[in-house]
């Protein structure tokens, strides 16, 4: 049984992801960045159904605590799947956007993804076998008005996936990201309402977490074995 680690597990595409990834018959490590009342709920779920997980809380932007608590993870065995999905939003235009807002996004995305992968990197190395799943943004593909933290952040993750990918690729490893468009969250619900969503996505629809989870049970089984350095849009047609 492989392990899996899902950061930001205790939100919306985050638990679809934890719930399919135990659904294929992996391990799954739910992680939040504080509170464990909604991680130890899914990991309920994924018990009740028959599947196997744990739940796991460190604060990714802590370098320190998150090596700390992966070391004790990996003590278990190696994470042989990673998916960082971890993120914020501290939305501005940029003219009015503080420091505060423009580090707090970068620092969960942008460094959150160094201070989980890197530690785990040479444990995956020495199984010769890996995944590692960076769920972005349609964001850090086209842009954003108001977003430019976030966008900026996203598209560092697809330059930082492609660039990984090509040194783990003899290892085994592959490296991809997967930037979904308008999905139907907590997070994004005040965000777009319908006249919006059938202006903005072709298929007149926002899509479902379960969706974007089964893309991503995909490049984390071994028929994706041959795909690496990719960054997979889901987002209706939009771009």
């Amino acid at each position: 049984m492989r392990r899996a680690l899902v950061t930001g597990g205790s939100g919306g595409i985050g638990g679809a992801i934890c719930r399919r990834l135990a659904a294929a018959g992996h391990h799954v490590i739910v992680h939040a960045s504080r509170s464990r009342a909604r991680t130890d709920a899914i990991v309920g779920e994924i018990v009740a159904a028959g599947g196997s997980g744990e739940a796991v809380a460190f604060d990714v932007t802590d370098r320190v605590a998150t090596a700390a608590a992966l070391a004790a993870l990996v003590d278990k065995g190696a994470i042989q799947i990673l998916v960082n999905n971890a993120g914020i939003h501290a939305d501005a235009v940029f003219p009015g956007m503080s420091g505060e807002q423009w580090d707090s996004v970068v620092d969960v995305s942008l460094n959150g993804f160094f201070n989980v992968t890197q530690p785990l990197t040479l444990p995956m190395i020495r199984t010769r076998w890996g995944r590692i799943i960076t769920i972005s943004s349609v964001a850090g593909i086209t842009g954003n008005r108001g977003q430019v933290n976030y966008s900026a952040a996203k598209g560092a993750l697809h330059a930082a996936s492609k660039a990984l990918a090509l040194e783990l690729a003899s290892r085994g490893i592959t490296v991809n990201a997967v930037a979904p468009g308008i999905i139907a969250t907590g997070m994004s619900a005040g965000a777009f309402d319908a006249a919006a969503i059938q202006t903005l996505v072709p298929m007149r629809r926002a899509g479902r977490p379960e969706e974007v989870a089964d893309l991503v049970a995909f490049l984390a089984s071994d028929q994706a074995g041959y795909i690496s350095g990719q960054v997979i849009a889901i987002n209706g047609g939009m771009i």
